[in-house]
């Protein structure tokens, strides 16, 4: 099994993610396992997380230090067919997946918003060990890189730092600017090793030069060769080598360089001796090596060398959970950052954008965005257009008289089943007040349960 696999016995578990509160963007994202829980219950207060039992049911609390949040702004309900969000009494209403709501049945990703607070609810695994309740803070990894509320790629850091004080060679793959060379830093800085982290952007070296820049020359060993130089793979004698972009090594290179892996040694231009040299070696690609391997554009023994431990880093698309974490590290790193607020449909936009070039594409948007942001908060007009525009069309506002255009009948249906689902676990299957909810008789709600093949008493406590 690779790095990047989950192992067929870790189950998906509910968990709750507070990715982050606009007015306090630098306030840490938890992330709450419900496992073991009945009930989530929401309100505005100084940050904390109780649990307890309260008339025999498991309750967690989260108090959240959102001035726009009500001192009550409902609940989580576990039932037979999901979690069920309840906010009947709240000033303004709950926001799941851009639409108001009082009440619904959450799916697998569901972005809910409450006050200015964003969450969002996952039923995936997560890593061996995870504490019910963890910040930031709390998160484990010994490098800020190596933080993720991601089951999966925490379980993967957790192996890249146990393998760090070792020799083993490790190789990234991702798509561009999923944060590579941060891990290989971070591999690095875990490692113990006394010399330099050098990168090598494999496809940006010049064919002609790239042995001497490389492996390093003496003063006249080719035209320009004005003075000793000790290349790049000398100048991280007793630290790491990254090369990222490897397989864009040209054949002749990748010959020169299985030497030193094989021997450890480098041979300068101009040199006829071999100078031996201590590297770790982490490489990384967006290519697929082993295609390469068999179409003969990438030495098979060099691969063979390269093939430590493998690591594949997700897109941000699929990291949603660490957007909070991710945006408020950024922050702290561009000029300005620290003291910028988000609008809710800044942040609203940016968990519902598909970040096709990653965490790059989401650095380069943050720091425009700060720099246009003169009075201090994000809207979503500094953000690029392609980040502004919604998911789906819009349909167009109703008018008084008219109810505008109806939903289509399998819609209606699944809108309708959604809601009996939601007020029946709400009421613990009491059908009577289910009627009253939908201000219908009991007769018409069992005929829903029928049609749809729910059982009241799977909703009893």
């Amino acid at each position: 099994m690779g790095a990047g696999e989950v192992s067929p016995a870790a189950s998906a578990r509910p968990q709750l993610v507070l990715i982050a509160i606009c007015d306090l963007p630098h306030a840490p994202s938890s992330r709450h396992l419900l496992d073991d829980v009945d009930e989530v219950r929401f309100g505005r207060g100084e940050r904390a997380t109780v649990r307890s039992q309260i008339d025999g049911r498991r309750v967690l609390e989260l108090r959240i230090p959102d001035r726009r949040m009500s001192a009550d702004h409902g609940r989580l309900v576990h039932g037979p067919s999901g979690w069920v969000l309840d906010d009947p009494d709240s000033k303004n209403g709950a926001v799941v997946d851009a639409t108001i709501t009082r009440r619904c049945v959450l799916a697998d990703g569901a972005v809910v918003e409450l006050g200015h607070s964003f969450f969002v609810f996952r039923e995936a695994p997560v890593e061996a060990h995870a504490a019910v309740d963890a910040d930031d803070a709390g998160l484990a990894g010994g490098a800020p890189a190596l933080h993720t509320y991601d089951g999966a790629l925490a379980d993967q850091f957790a192996t890249l730092e146990r393998i760090a004080p070792t020799g083993v060679s490790v190789l990234l793959q991702g798509e561009t600017g999923t944060g590579k060379e941060l891990v290989a830093r971070a591999l690095h800085d875990l490692s113990g090793r006394s010399g330099a982290f050098v990168a090598v952007n494999c496809g940006a070296l010049p064919a002609s030069l790239i042995e001497a820049e490389l492996f390093g020359h003496r003063r006249g060993a080719f035209t320009g060769a004005v003075g000793e130089r000790l290349g790049l793979v000398r100048s991280a004698d007793g630290g790491t080598l990254f090369l990222d972009e490897v397989g864009e090594l040209p054949a002749a290179s990748q010959a020169a360089f299985l030497r030193v892996l094989q021997e450890r040694e480098v041979v300068p231009v101009g040199v006829d001796h071999p100078i031996k040299v201590d590297v770790r070696l982490c490489a990384a690609t967006l290519r697929d090596l082993e295609a390469l391997v068999d179409s003969g554009q990438f030495r098979r023994d060099l691969y063979a060398r390269l093939f430590g431990l493998t690591m594949v880093l997700p897109p941000l698309r699929d990291r949603r959970v660490d957007l909070g974490l991710l945006t408020r590290r950024l922050l702290a790193r561009i000029t300005g950052g620290a003291d910028v607020r988000l609008a809710p449909s800044a942040l609203r936009a940016l968990l519902r954008h598909d970040w096709m070039l990653n965490i790059r594409e989401l650095e380069k948007v943050l720091t425009t965005a700060v720099a246009l942001a003169t009075a201090g908060v994000i809207e979503a007009a500094h953000l690029p257009e392609a980040l502004r525009r919604p998911a789906a069309p819009a349909a167009a506002p109703a008018v008084a008289g008219d109810p505008g255009p109806s939903p289509p009948a399998r819609d209606r249906q699944d809108e309708l089943r959604d809601q009996l689902v939601g007020l029946l676990t709400i009421h613990e299957g009491n059908v009577v007040a289910v009627s009253r909810a939908l201000n219908t008789r009991r007769a018409q709600v069992y005929r829903w349960l029928r049609r749809f093949g729910l059982e009241v008493k799977a909703f009893r406590r």
